[in-house]
């Protein structure tokens, strides 16, 4: 069911300081990721908080920062247990974070809506996949790891 305009637009602010918080914790977890490379905790935390992002981001119908988050959270959960989390492959994800962070920025207050196309999201996320050992990037079901987080997690 639709959130109509005046609930959104009192949910948004809440939204928009707990999106930044899982930013930042999930670039907290990734300058862990560039001292000691590959560790599963460091990993599991930016996964949780990259799905957290994107249920909490799907939940307002912000489907840009939701998708987005979704098809990071692919690409870095594939990779977590076949390739080597490189130099490379880490400053690529933290391109995806910086656009991530400034798109939250972007999004209109009173409307909801991101008025950018989806170019370079899709070139920094071509750029991580490649780094992590996929050929292609193939995007994410949006219902696949959502499934992932309980009814009240999406709720809340």
């Amino acid at each position: 069911m639709p959130i109509d305009r005046k609930e959104w637009a009192q949910r948004f602010p809440e939204f928009l300081v707990e999106a930044e918080t899982l930013l930042a914790k999930s670039e907290e977890c990734l300058s862990h990721l560039q001292l000691i490379s590959n560790d599963k905790d460091a990993i599991d935390c930016m996964l949780t908080t990259l799905l957290k992002l994107a249920g909490r981001a799907q939940a307002l119908a912000l489907e840009a920062v939701s998708e987005f988050s979704l098809h990071i959270y692919g690409l870095l959960n594939l990779a977590q247990d076949h390739v080597d989390l490189h130099e490379q492959a880490l400053a690529a994800l933290k391109d995806c974070f910086t656009l991530m962070a400034w798109q939250l920025e972007l999004v209109d207050q009173n409307t909801g809506q991101l008025s950018l196309d989806d170019s370079e999201q899709t070139s920094l996320l071509e750029a991580f996949a490649f780094q992590v050992g996929q050929t292609r990037f193939q995007p994410v079901p949006a219902s696949q790891p959502l499934s992932l987080m309980s009814y009240s997690e999406r709720q809340a």
